[in-house]
């Protein structure tokens, strides 16, 4: 093989995953920053239209103006209704996850366009090992993790009014929940690094197997 030539193709191999990495990282980092304060302002004349409370209005305009720029992650506790509420839309006989579903059939594509998505899904497997100050928090049936690229991705699907009423299937289907946003100190399964790990062993590998093979078969000059 051409010198010129083998450097060129060396050169690609490394460089499609390094321009892929690049492209998928810039679309999964806010590179917006915080909130600013007409983006609050904005938010929160679309939540007061979608048919808010003014208290949770008033919650969420601090959770706004608190707004770091960073992901976040959502801890959700639920407790899923044996005989779930009524709500208008759903079929009859439906179960507490079938309600569930339908409410997630709104979320999954809201989330995951916004480089938004579960981390972490799991069944309880007993009762709650430690409660304190919290009365009837001793039962659930799930938990979950979702990542939020940012603040400003959570207002986006939050306020929008298509949300309002996906979210009574949530209400319906649960007997009591609990959720609260938290920002990193410690993420080993952030998928950057995951990715960043993944496309570099592969592209050695390839590297190693077409490249170091080959020098090693060419005669000495």
């Amino acid at each position: 093989m051409n010198l010129r030539r083998r450097i060129t193709q060396r050169k690609i191999l490394w460089f499609v995953p390094l321009t892929l990495y690049a492209v998928l990282t810039f679309w999964y980092t806010n590179t917006a920053g915080p909130l600013s304060a007409a983006e609050i302002q904005f938010y929160s004349q679309k939540l007061q239209a979608a048919g808010y409370t003014t208290n949770r209005i008033e919650r969420l305009k601090d959770f706004m103006a608190t707004d770091t720029g960073r992901q976040f992650l959502m801890v959700n506790n639920l407790d899923m209704a044996v005989d779930p509420a009524d709500v208008e839309g759903a079929l009859s006989g439906e179960n507490a996850a079938q309600l569930m579903d339908r409410y997630m059939e709104h979320m999954y594509p809201a989330l995951l366009r916004r480089a938004c998505h579960p981390v972490y899904v799991g069944e309880a497997i007993f009762r709650a090992m430690d409660v304190v100050g919290i009365d009837g928090a001793e039962i659930w049936d799930r938990a979950v993790l979702l990542r939020y690229r940012s603040r400003r991705d959570l207002m986006d699907i939050v306020s929008n009014p298509a949300f309002t009423g996906k979210h009574e299937f949530k209400s319906a289907a649960l007997d009591k929940t609990i959720a609260y946003p938290l920002e990193n100190t410690l993420y080993l399964s952030d998928p950057r690094l995951l990715l960043a790990l993944l496309l570099l062993a592969l592209t050695a590998l390839a590297d190693s197997l077409i490249y170091s093979r080959g020098s090693r078969s060419s005669p000495c000059r």
